[in-house]
C-alpha cells in the first residue's frame, strides 16, 4: 500500500447528525405544535445573542436548480433548505414538525394524510398561502416524481375551505409524510421559480450568479420567531478546498464544510471545529451487468479485498463509521448493524473466489470517479492498491461530476464507480434505489428476494414487519455482495468563532436560520 496518497480531501455534499431519526408516527393521532418551533438541538441562553449580521458559507459547488422540485443535487438541496418549506419540515433530531401547516393527522390505515394551513403564513413577496398554493405544489411535485417513487402510490390532493387540506393514496403508506416536506410554492410566481424563487422559509432570495454565490437575506416575516438571526447569508461556490482554506484564514469564508482531520488540526486554534457525520453511503458500486460483475463470486472477492477500516484510517482518522450495506448508521430502528460483520480482508479467500469464478489471473478494471469530491478519488486510489493484491489491475478514471451523473448514474455506462448515495426520512428511499426495476438502480442490481421484501415492506402499516424487512434486504444486499460498501464519511466543518448555534441535520440541510453571532 502505498504511504503518500493525496490527504488533502473534501467529504460530499451533505450535513447529517448521528442521532436516530424518527420518522413513525401513530396511526389516527393528530400531531399537534405550538406556533413556535424548535429547529436546533438547544436553544442558545437569553443575552448570549447579538441579532443581525453577515455570514459567508463556503459550498463545495454550484447548484443545479434553484428549483426545489426539480433540482437534485444534495449540496443544493441542503441550501434551498433556507428558502423552502414543506407542510412539515425535519428538525436537527430527526423529527417532522408542522411548517407550512400547524396540524396534521394519518389515518389509521395510512392512506389519509389531513393538514391545516397554519394562520397567518405569508410568502416572501407577502402574498398570503393559500389551500389553492398547497394543492398546486403537491400536484407539480407529483408530476415531477410521477411513477418511479412512492409518487406512485399518491392519489389525489384536495382541499376544502381555506385552512384544510388532504393528501389521499392508493394504498396505505405509514412513511409518506416525510414526502410531504416538499417545498410550498407560490402558483403565481411559476414563471420565476428557476430565477427569483419565493418560499416561505426563514431566509428569502436576494441574488445569485452562477458558479459564484447565492445570497439569501433575512424573511423578517417568518412565522417561526426568533429564527432567522442572521440578516445575511452567502453561499459561496469553492470547490477548491486548498482556497477555500486559505478564505478561512482570511476571514472571507466562516463557514465551510467535509474537512479532513489534517487540515481540521491546521486552523484549530482559530476555528471552532465541529463534528457530524454525512449520513451518506459511500461504496465502490459496482455495475452488476459489466461481466465479472455478474458472477456473486467475483463481488464478494473484491468485498474481501478492500480494507474498508484502511480508507476510514487514512482518510478520517477513524471518524467515520465502517458499513456493510445500503443504509447509514443514523437510521438505528431500521440499520442492521450485522452487515458490517459480514466482510473482513481475507485475500487469500479473494483470490480462491476469482480463480472459482474463473478470473484466477484477475481482470481490468475501470473504476469513475466525480473528480469534484476528492475523498472519493482518495478512496479510490486505496482501493485501487487493495486489489493489485488479487490480480484486479483497476484504473481510475476521473470526470466532471455532471458527466459522471449524465454517464455513470443515468446511463448507467460505468464498470464501478466509487461515490455517495444519500436518502430522505423515508425509510424506503434507502432500498428502492436497488429494486430490480427502479429507475434509479445504477447498479443494475436484481435479485428476487429482495424486490418481494420490498414490497412486504412498503404495503406494511405494521412497524414491526417493516424494520424485519428492511433488515432482511440489507442482509441480502451484504451476503451477495451487490456492491463494495465502505463508510458514512464522518463530516468535519470550521466555524467562525464569533458564531454559534450550528448544527447537523440527518438530511440534505444547512440551517442557517439557527446561527448567531455571540454577544
Amino acid at each position: 500500500m502505498r504511504k503518500n496518497l493525496k490527504k488533502s480531501l473534501v467529504i460530499m455534499m451533505m450535513t447529517a447528525m448521528t442521532a436516530t431519526l424518527c420518522v413513525s408516527c401513530g396511526g389516527g393521532k393528530s400531531k399537534k405544535k405550538s406556533e413556535t418551533t424548535k429547529t436546533e438541538s438547544s436553544a442558545p441562553k437569553e443575552g448570549d445573542i447579538a441579532e443581525g449580521g453577515k455570514v459567508t458559507v463556503g459550498v463545495t459547488q454550484d447548484f443545479d436548480s434553484l428549483d426545489p422540485h426539480n433540482c437534485v443535487y444534495a449540496g443544493t438541496r441542503e441550501v434551498l433548505f433556507n428558502i423552502f418549506e414543506g407542510l412539515v419540515k425535519p428538525t436537527s433530531e430527526g423529527e417532522l414538525v408542522p411548517a407550512v401547516a400547524s396540524e396534521y393527522n394519518i389515518s389509521d390505515d395510512g392512506t389519509v394524510y389531513s393538514f391545516k394551513l397554519r394562520d397567518g403564513i405569508k410568502f416572501h413577496d407577502g402574498n398570503a398561502v393559500t389551500v389553492d398554493d398547497v394543492k398546486y405544489s403537491i400536484d407539480r411535485y407529483a408530476e415531477v416524481k410521477k411513477e418511479d417513487t412512492v409518487w406512485a402510490n399518491f392519489k389525489e390532493v384536495t382541499t376544502e375551505g381555506d385552512k384544510d387540506i388532504k393528501v389521499t393514496l392508493n394504498a396505505g403508506d405509514t412513511e409518506f409524510l416525510s414526502e410531504l416536506t416538499l417545498a410550498i410554492i407560490e402558483k403565481s410566481n411559476e414563471a420565476n421559480v428557476t430565477t427569483k424563487p419565493v418560499g416561505t422559509g426563514p431566509f428569502m432570495f436576494k441574488e445569485y450568479k452562477p458558479g459564484e454565490k447565492l445570497v439569501v437575506e433575512k424573511n423578517k416575516e417568518y412565522w417561526n420567531s426568533p429564527y432567522p438571526y442572521l440578516d445575511e447569508v452567502t453561499f459561496k461556490v469553492e470547490a477548491d478546498t486548498d482556497a477555500a482554506m486559505m478564505q478561512l484564514q482570511s476571514g472571507t469564508i466562516d463557514v465551510y464544510q467535509y474537512l479532513t482531520t489534517d487540515q481540521a488540526k491546521t486552523i484549530e486554534n482559530d476555528f471552532n471545529i465541529l463534528h457530524g457525520s454525512v449520513n451518506y453511503v459511500q461504496a465502490l458500486f459496482l455495475n452488476n451487468d459489466y461481466e465479472p460483475f455478474k458472477n456473486e463470486d467475483v463481488r464478494k472477492a473484491l468485498c474481501y479485498a478492500v480494507d474498508r477500516q484502511q480508507i476510514n484510517e487514512f482518510l478520517f482518522d477513524g471518524y467515520s463509521h465502517v458499513i456493510g450495506t445500503n443504509m447509514i448508521p443514523a437510521f438505528k430502528k431500521y440499520y442492521n448493524e450485522d452487515t458490517e460483520k459480514t466482510y473482513s480482508v481475507d485475500v487469500e479467500k479473494a483470490k480462491e473466489l476469482l480463480k472459482k469464478a474463473g478470473y484466477e489471473k484477475g481482470f481490468d478494471l475501470t473504476i469513475t470517479v466525480p473528480n469534484n469530491y476528492e475523498p472519493h478519488q482518495g478512496a479510490a486510489e486505496i482501493i485501487v492498491e487493495n486489489l493489485k493484491e488479487i490480480g484486479i489491475n483497476a484504473k481510475i478514471n476521473m470526470v466532471e461530476f455532471s458527466t459522471w451523473v449524465d454517464e455513470a448514474y443515468t446511463n448507467k455506462k460505468y464498470q464501478a464507480t466509487v461515490v455517495a448515495v444519500d436518502g430522505t426520512l423515508t425509510p424506503s428511499s434507502w432500498f428502492k434505489k436497488n429494486v430490480s426495476d427502479a429507475k434509479n438502480n445504477f447498479t443494475n442490481y436484481k435479485n428476487d428476494e429482495y424486490d418481494e421484501l420490498f414490497k412486504k415492506a412498503t404495503a406494511s402499516t405494521d412497524d414491526k414487519e417493516k424494520v424485519e424487512s428492511y433488515k432482511k434486504m440489507q442482509q441480502i444486499l451484504a451476503d451477495t455482495a451487490a456492491s463494495v460498501y465502505l463508510e458514512d464519511p464522518a463530516n468535519i466543518v470550521a466555524i467562525n468563532k464569533k458564531l454559534d448555534g450550528y448544527v447537523f441535520y440527518p438530511v440534505a440541510a444547512q440551517d442557517m436560520s439557527v446561527v448567531y453571532f455571540k454577544k
